[in-house]
């Protein structure tokens, strides 16, 4: 299928696989909804399993996090690039997207996923491709709500926006979780980015530090404003 550029639209969205993610909103139990209004114009998704009958989350006590004071990023210091890379499930994806020039190019296991590391280890960007484009961005973020909502008390994942861009149709999550592999406080926002058709071609996250927001959301903007997406049969 053809590629397509995908503009400007919200300013949050985040990252990682839901069998690593923990975080905290205010270090409260379970995951928490803070807010459904990811920017103004935007219409909130209601979030799945919220009737009264939903399951409770298991009482798992949360783990006490501590906060990384490193020096935020600044999204003025950012040098932009443009990365083209192969990323292969169901079809193979052709991506093209604009992302921090020095940051490490890493593909992931399954080769669904495309990273970039920051050199410091504490921020990075996560493009997926290669599934077949069925389905709205807001379902698609539907979907993730549901996992997040799925898992134990521990894992402390609080979402604190969500919603879809009226114009574009890209959808945007943004939550805090707690990083499993030192306990620190993070911050993840993660885009569904729509085609002319208005059917989720890929889905862009990013990580890092509370105190990064306006980096970390000026980086998802110029993923998301740059992004296309060519699709090949899987040989």
């Amino acid at each position: 299928m053809a590629g397509r550029g995908v503009g400007r639209a919200l300013l949050g969205s985040g990252l990682l696989a839901v069998t690593l993610l923990g975080g905290a909103g205010g270090y409260g139990l379970g995951l928490v909804t803070t807010g459904q209004q990811a920017s103004a114009g935007t219409a909130a998704v209601p979030l799945p399993g919220e009737a009264a009958n939903s399951p409770s989350m298991p009482s798992t006590p949360p783990r006490k996090l501590r906060r990384d004071n490193s020096e935020p990023l600044q999204a003025e210091d950012i040098h932009y690039k443009t990365r083209s890379f192969d990323v292969t499930s169901a079809v193979r994806s052709h991506v093209s997207v604009r992302v921090p020039g020095n940051w490490e190019m890493i593909l992931l296991d399954p080769v669904k996923d495309m990273k970039f590391n920051e050199p410091q280890r504490r921020r990075a960007v996560r493009v997926q491709g290669g599934f077949k484009i069925t389905r709205p961005p807001a379902a698609s973020m539907a979907v993730r709500i549901s996992q997040f909502k799925a898992l134990s008390a521990d894992k402390m994942v609080s979402v604190l926006s969500h919603g879809v861009d009226k114009a574009t149709k890209n959808a945007t999550l943004t939550y805090n979780y707690a990083d499993p592999d030192n306990n620190t406080l993070k911050l993840g926002m993660i885009r569904w980015l729509a085609d002319d058709e208005g059917l989720c071609m890929l889905e862009i996250a990013v990580t890092g530090l509370p105190q990064d927001k306006s980096a970390l959301a000026d980086i998802l903007d110029h993923a998301s404003e740059s992004a296309t997406r060519s699709d090949s049969p899987v040989s």
